[in-house]
């Protein structure tokens, strides 16, 4: 039986005390959440892939192609690649898929993109939902608490990002050899490789921390003009930072893909020259 006397309920989100007194949680009227379930969408079904192939450990290597998830390969149990990014650091004592050992840094790298937090906060945590639409969160501590204060890492998985291109890169150059390792070679999968390398290369340079560390320090540009018309560049591929952000992200499940489906014997690839 009430009394009259209970604390009030919490408010949360618009209701709020601080909140504006609106009835409605919103004024949008459009389908806002469209766009943030589409974004988990896709980024819980690439998710659900990458998990499989980098726990399987088998048909990474079809030669001369290998997965972008599997190299380099640093473990003692990988298959061996002639010529490729074999590299046996870590000993017998290792007997998890390889893909474990390098595949942290460019999810690392993904995970704290500023573009993929807002892409999961909003498409996961409804933090907020979206534009004009309230979180139902009773309170907001941004990325002060662990475990997203770690966001903060970014610009050092950037680091770590670049020589992940740079392997992925020598991969590619890599699948102008044919399956007996002579070069001349050319097959779908060397252009499906190389639009991964080139699409790698632009979302990693777009980065917010890559357009800081070429120009965001600098007091006058007219005293480093080099550096000015590369930060300019790389402005203008931050322009495009989601774009390329999603194009890279199934470029690279695609890669992967393909040379499952070689490994596992799907298909022949097909030969241009």
């Amino acid at each position: 039986m009430a009394t009259g006397t209970e604390p009030p309920a919490r408010l949360t989100g618009v209701h709020d005390a601080s909140r504006a007194e609106i009835p409605a949680r919103h004024l949008r009227t459009d389908r806002w959440w469209l766009a943030p379930a589409a974004t988990a969408a896709g980024l819980l079904a690439f998710i659900v892939y990458s998990t499989w192939r980098a726990f399987a450990n088998a048909d990474y290597y079809a030669a001369p192609y290998v997965s972008p998830f599997y190299s380099p390969c640093l473990a003692e149990n990988c298959v061996p690649m002639q010529g490729g990014p074999n590299w046996a650091l870590f000993g017998s004592w290792w007997g998890l898929s390889p893909a474990l050992l390098i595949l942290v840094f460019p999810l690392g790298f993904r995970l704290t993109c500023y573009y993929y937090r807002k892409a999961y906060y909003r498409g996961f945590w409804a933090s907020p939902p979206a534009c004009a639409v309230a979180e139902p969160h009773a309170k907001y501590t941004g990325e002060t608490r662990f475990p997203l204060v770690l966001q903060n890492l970014h610009r050092y998985f950037f680091y770590a990002a670049l020589p992940v291109a740079a392997i992925l890169t020598y991969d590619a150059l890599l699948t102008f050899r044919d399956e007996n390792y002579e070069w001349g070679h050319m097959g779908l999968g060397t252009l499906v490789f190389l639009v991964n390398t080139v699409l790698i290369w632009a979302y990693t340079l777009s980065c917010h921390s890559c357009r800081h560390i070429i120009g965001g320090r600098l007091r006058h540009f007219s005293k480093h003009p080099v550096r000015y018309r590369l930060w300019g560049w790389v402005g203008r591929l931050n322009a495009r930072h989601m774009l390329l952000a999603w194009a890279s992200l199934i470029s690279v499940a695609l890669c992967d893909l393909y040379v499952y489906l070689l490994a596992t014997g799907a298909f022949t690839d097909p030969r241009i020259f």
